[in-house]
């Protein structure tokens, strides 16, 4: 065999993904991108497997079909709501406000905030993406508001939801600047306040 011979079929060794569990990785991380790009509707299995650098027919073989890609990519979130939850209520009830913003924003931008803009993204062509993001702060803020002893738990829970979805909007998906990437903690000092008042304070 030529040298010629021997350089093409490494080539195409190295273009091709061995079907095993890397791949199965790289379509996830590549559907979360995909998605966050163009949302559930506008995103193809061709596109996501092109990114991922494999065939098409390893999205069914893996996953189902998009639907599934789109449940383990999207609708799996990359950090237990439990277990933050628990986190956040480890200090002051008056400091609650700071911790959760400073958490959402470490979590959302730890991975890489691409979860949050498909989700965002693909609420208007997919019931699921939006169920999923109501489930996520209802719970969240629900169980918190209700540990404060505070009033009004509906109302506080969706206050507290416009506050912290408008910071992912703006921060993820509209991406103004300098908010987009201004410092964690100027954002804590920020925004902490309000949230706290629609934890603790009185709304009427």
């Amino acid at each position: 065999m030529s040298t010629t011979d021997n350089t093409e079929t490494t080539a195409r060794r190295r273009g091709r993904r061995p079907a095993g569990q890397d791949t199965r990785t790289a379509l996830v991380e590549a559907a979360r991108a995909v998605f966050a790009e163009t949302g559930y509707d506008g995103a193809t299995v061709r596109a996501i497997a092109t990114r991922a650098g494999v065939d098409a027919a390893m999205v069914n073989h893996w996953f189902g079909s998009k639907e599934g890609l789109f449940a383990q990519a999207v609708l799996e979130l990359p950090f237990d709501p439990l277990d933050v939850q628990k986190a956040l209520r480890n200090g002051p009830d008056d400091e609650l406000g700071e911790r959760i913003v400073r958490t959402f924003i470490t979590r959302w931008d730890g991975a890489g905030g691409a979860v949050f803009v498909a989700l965002i993204r693909s609420i208007t062509g997919h019931e699921q993406a939006a169920h999923v993001l109501r489930d996520l702060f209802q719970r969240f803020f629900s169980a918190l508001i209700d540990s404060l002893g505070s009033d009004r738990i509906p109302l506080r829970m969706n206050l507290c939801a416009t506050q912290m979805v408008g910071l992912g909007m703006v921060r993820y998906v509209a991406k103004f600047e300098p908010l987009t990437t201004e410092d964690v903690e100027v954002l804590v000092r920020a925004i902490a306040p309000n949230l706290q008042h629609y934890l603790t304070g009185d709304i009427g």
